[in-house]
């Protein structure tokens, strides 16, 4: 029920019809607002709430970022990874554990890709807009702008991925992404202006 109150209050499930209950309380909207507009603190107690109830704590599965250096290393390192699980989380069951470009869904081969980097932007960390779930080929490709998106969402390849000897599983599993339009998740699509940071920072042509 907690989790249809938080539905009502989602842009993407409004505008899909999808039925959620009306009864929303403040402390809810309050909530919401909070992870709207920084997401990194919530996810961060989230997870901390997670880790009291179950007795565990959530381990990273990204690997995008360094440790800090320094007396407050340790307790660092426990929040990049709640956030880290957090966005990992959030983004593959948005898009239903399947990567958005294959549809592979073998979990263990998924990772959900920070549109901006990690390192770019402290309040993107944990922002499911900022995020997007591929396969672990797909994931190393957009990571090293090797492939982005237009603004509608379809693959644009850099030249680089076209220069040199073209191996069979090369040109079908790469070359044959151009134009492919992503999937759209069940909820948090990517940010348009997250999308055109990647082309303008980070694509490589």
């Amino acid at each position: 029920m907690k989790a249809c109150n938080f539905a009502s209050l989602d842009p993407e499930q409004r505008k899909r019809h999808i039925t959620a209950l009306q009864n929303a309380s403040q402390a809810d909207r309050q909530l919401w607002d909070r992870f709207q507009e920084n997401p990194e603190e919530v996810a961060s107690e989230a997870e901390a709430a997670y880790a009291e109830v179950t007795g565990r704590e959530a381990e990273a599965l990204d690997t995008e970022f360094e440790p800090p250096q320094g007396p407050s290393e340790t307790s660092r390192l426990v929040h990049v990874r709640r956030v880290q699980a957090f966005f990992r989380d959030t983004v593959l069951v948005s898009y239903e554990n399947r990567c958005a470009l294959s549809d592979l869904a073998l979990p263990d081969l998924l990772n959900a890709s920070h549109i901006i980097p990690w390192k770019a932007d402290v309040q993107r960390r944990a922002d499911p807009r900022n995020g997007i779930a591929l396969n672990a080929l797909y994931d190393r490709a957009f990571d090293r702008g090797l492939i982005t998106f237009d603004s509608s969402l379809r693959v644009v390849l850099s030249r680089r991925l076209q220069k040199g000897k073209v191996s069979p599983f090369h040109r079908d599993a790469l070359l044959r992404l151009e134009g492919r339009k992503l999937r759209s998740p069940t909820r948090f699509p990517p940010d348009p202006e997250a999308i055109a940071y990647h082309r303008e920072h980070i694509f490589r042509d």
